[in-house]
């Protein structure tokens, strides 16, 4: 990739690493859906509100969550961190809460529509955009279909973008 964003400014922006999917046995753990690679490195999430005491393939455990039913209920919840707190990227390098937001124009300026969703099928990353049609497309997150981003906008390539 041409650029990487910068780390946004102090007022801070919080991204998801995972999220509760239910309880695990009835001592209170909580199986994740992790979207991290490394989630174990994180132990305060949302704001403080939730310390991890412990987390081993999938099934962690935080304090104050000592049965079954305080586990469950917790399903649905979102851990978050401050974006400040992920390590700091390579050259290239993005983390996919950098990309969903900003605004996709093509090359010479037109405006396209927004980033709304980065997945990956395993070949690389795929970048969704909707125009404000609200029609969405996908594009691979590679130099060739985008040849520069920054913090403000994603740049597209003319052959890789659909009406």
């Amino acid at each position: 990739m041409a650029s990487k964003p910068p780390s946004p400014p102090a007022a801070e922006r919080h991204v998801t690493l995972a999220v509760v999917t239910g309880a695990h046995g009835v001592q209170g753990d909580v199986r994740l859906k992790v979207f991290a690679e490394n989630i174990e490195q994180h132990r305060s999430f949302n704001d403080g509100a939730l310390a991890m005491t412990s987390y081993r393939n999938g099934i962690a455990r935080f304090a104050g969550i000592g049965d079954r039913n305080a586990a469950e209920a917790l399903r649905g919840t979102e851990l978050t961190v401050p974006r400040s707190s992920l390590p700091p990227l390579a050259e290239g390098e993005y983390y996919h809460a950098d990309l969903i937001g900003l605004a996709a124009v093509s090359s010479d300026g037109q405006p396209i529509g927004t980033v709304v969703n980065v997945e990956n099928y395993g070949a690389g990353d795929v970048i969704e955009i909707e125009r404000a049609t609200g029609k969405r497309f996908m594009v691979p997150m590679t130099e060739q279909a985008v040849p520069h981003f920054d913090t403000q906008q994603l740049v597209v390539a003319p052959n890789f973008i659909e009406d």
